[in-house]
């Protein structure tokens, strides 16, 4: 069997506070989602979200069902995004082929019985990686490429934070249940993301960072505006934030990082800012 998966539990804030290093890594950093002819997952008791990553070598994966989902089939209850940060790739969809290059997203849709992936070159294999909630409607599956996300530009070299934001499977975009993905690329000689920070209370989020060069890292924050605490990342590692927790980085280069959320609304502007002289 190629796929294999672990259970993360919810945290209570007053908790986390007592959390040393050891345990807060432990806890909310995901470390080795791509694998080699593998599919991983992590099963959250985050608004029961998942995050996964499938690299297809000298053959095709299949998505598979996991023993916490009770299910049939992976999508009998939930709906899948997926981005690929790896080489070209393709993923069958109930048979029906999708050309998914790096860094164009997929979604597919509560209902679909298989779903299987493909990489074009096993020396250069697609990197798929993939976030899932539970859905209550069925919507189409439906590919995004980066050219055609909805682009923002943020922050200023000024500050360190010039970044664009692509939205690729949101409202507008994508239809979907409550399943929101995206891409946050930082230009050159900037290093902070998401600041101000924020946390919104409705939703819980996960990050995963990649192209980080191979000697450089990126400093995650989370925690309570008051009470943070930091994780340091490297490439294709992803980290689970709670709703109650800002979530934000800076790098010792600039990097990406892929922002997967899901909760109660779909609002992207949903947030309450921290300010950035209130953070302790």
């Amino acid at each position: 069997m190629s796929t294999s998966f672990e259970t993360r539990y919810a945290s209570s804030p007053k908790a986390v506070k007592q959390y040393d290093t050891d345990q807060l890594r432990e806890e909310f950093m995901i470390p080795n989602l791509m694998q080699n002819g593998k599919v991983k997952w992590v099963y959250t008791h985050y608004d029961r979200y998942m995050a996964g990553g499938a690299v297809p070598s000298t053959s095709n994966l299949k998505l598979e069902t996991i023993d916490p989902l009770k299910s049939e089939y992976f999508l009998e209850r939930r709906e899948l995004g997926i981005i690929n940060v790896g080489g070209d790739g393709i993923v069958y969809v109930d048979g029906e082929a999708f050309e998914i290059g790096h860094k164009d997203a997929l979604y597919i849709g509560k209902g679909v019985k298989e779903v299987e992936f493909n990489s074009r070159d096993a020396k250069d294999p697609a990197k798929f990686y993939m976030n899932s909630a539970p859905a209550h409607m069925t919507y189409p599956t439906k590919k995004t490429s980066l050219a055609e996300a909805n682009k923002i530009e943020l922050g200023s070299l000024e500050t360190a934070n010039h970044r664009t934001v692509s939205q690729m499977i949101i409202g507008g975009i994508i239809r979907t249940c409550q399943l929101q993905m995206g891409m946050t690329e930082l230009k050159t000689g900037s290093v902070w993301n998401t600041m101000p920070a924020h946390v919104h209370d409705r939703r819980m989020e996960i990050y995963f960072y990649l192209d980080v060069p191979q000697e450089q890292a990126v400093c995650h924050f989370m925690g309570q505006p008051q009470e943070t605490r930091h994780i340091w990342m490297h490439n294709h590692q992803a980290v689970i934030s709670p709703p109650w927790s800002i979530h934000s980085g800076s790098g010792t280069s600039n990097y990406t990082f892929i922002w997967g959320m899901a909760g109660e609304n779909l609002d992207y502007n949903d947030m309450d800012v921290a300010k950035i002289t209130d953070l302790r």
